[in-house]
């Protein structure tokens, strides 16, 4: 199988290593306005006359509350807010694989107040034809922000212990291994097929509203596996309900050593997700440049590090030339993808 992440994202995670939120779900903002300020910070990050911002600003978040996008999204607009001295109100609207948000942000009004945190799935709903108006060049990207592998994953009651064990079960139970995933069309769908493809087992694929619904799935014992970032599964691996078997990765996760990569076992398998942030097209240029810088600063910052390191997933170090470079790439590569291979 091609490998998912082009050389360059490999570039980007190396560029993570050197260097050593908003509200509640729906309209809540990210922290109490007062202690925000009401009015635009006038030593902001770009150092610009302009007199963006002077209201809050809307942060759309395409997943559902608690997974790996929303987490990253609101951390980001936290640190957004103290930046520009205006809250940044978070809502969440899932659906379609992330076309739903997607398409939102790119009907609104573009003069900065609206942004959204946009998936892998950026790349890839246009061709799965979800969505016409989503696709990287629809959009003013601004930077990267995260990256993070595939891991597969069981509950620690399952009777699995290795992906030799799944493996079996799997190829003695035809279409019986009930694989949870974000949605219909999603990065972890993509990871599920392709672990599926590459054991040459057949596999039910049970969509959900995000990763987060589809841990609390196998939690609940709803489904058997699910394929999705280790920090979507981290509390469920460090309260000892929920194991992992796998990455999906080009090299062992640095933040679970111990196990190993489906590739060391013998299945070419290398699917990672990422995201950053997106401006509705022909966002003006003065008001482009206060939020690049802003948004740059957020995610490069020590406090944005800590974060991915306490949560078991990397920064995506791009500015705003290089991540649309990157989406674009992405696009391409699913575009070919999709062509080759049917998701239902």
């Amino acid at each position: 199988m091609k490998k998912i992440l082009t050389s360059m994202l490999s570039a980007a995670i190396v560029s993570a290593m050197l260097f050593t939120g908003c509200g509640s779900s729906g309209s809540a903002p990210a922290a109490d306005a007062s202690a925000a300020g009401s009015a635009p910070a006038a030593d902001n990050a770009a150092g610009t006359a302009t007199s963006y911002p002077t209201k809050q600003i809307s942060m759309i978040i395409q997943a559902s509350p608690g997974g790996l996008s929303d987490t990253n999204a609101r951390a980001i607009a936290q640190l957004v807010q103290e930046d520009l001295g205006v809250p940044v109100v978070c809502t969440n609207k899932p659906g379609a694989s992330g076309a739903v948000a997607m398409s939102f942000l790119q009907a609104s009004k573009p003069d900065g107040y609206t942004i959204g945190y946009v998936p892998v799935e950026l790349s890839m709903v246009q061709a799965l034809g979800y969505a016409t108006d989503v696709y990287p060049d629809a959009f003013d990207l601004i930077s990267g922000c995260n990256v993070q592998p595939a891991a597969i994953t069981v509950r620690a009651d399952s009777g699995w212990n290795s992906i030799e064990d799944l493996v079996n079960y799997a190829k003695g139970n035809p279409g019986q291994l009930r694989v949870g995933n974000s949605g219909t069309g999603s990065i972890w769908q993509v990871a599920g097929d392709s672990f599926a493809n590459a054991a040459g087992i057949e596999v039910n694929q049970v969509p959900f509203d995000g990763a987060a619904p589809a841990v609390a799935g196998l939690l609940g014992k709803h489904i058997d596996m699910v394929s999705v970032s280790e920090f979507e599964v981290s509390s469920g691996v460090a309260s000892g309900e929920l194991k992992i078997l796998a990455v999906c990765s080009e090299e062992r996760s640095k933040f679970n050593p111990d196990v190993p990569t489906l590739k060391e076992l013998g299945y070419d398998v290398n699917v990672s997700a990422w995201g950053g942030f997106a401006l509705p097209k022909d966002t003006p240029d003065d008001v482009k440049d206060i939020l690049y810088a802003s948004f740059e600063k957020a995610v490069g910052s020590d406090s944005y590090a800590d974060l991915c390191a306490k949560n078991q997933y990397s920064p995506l170090l791009l500015n705003h030339d290089e991540f649309a470079a990157f989406a674009n790439e992405q696009y391409e590569f699913y575009k070919s993808y999709f062509e080759q291979n049917s998701v239902t």
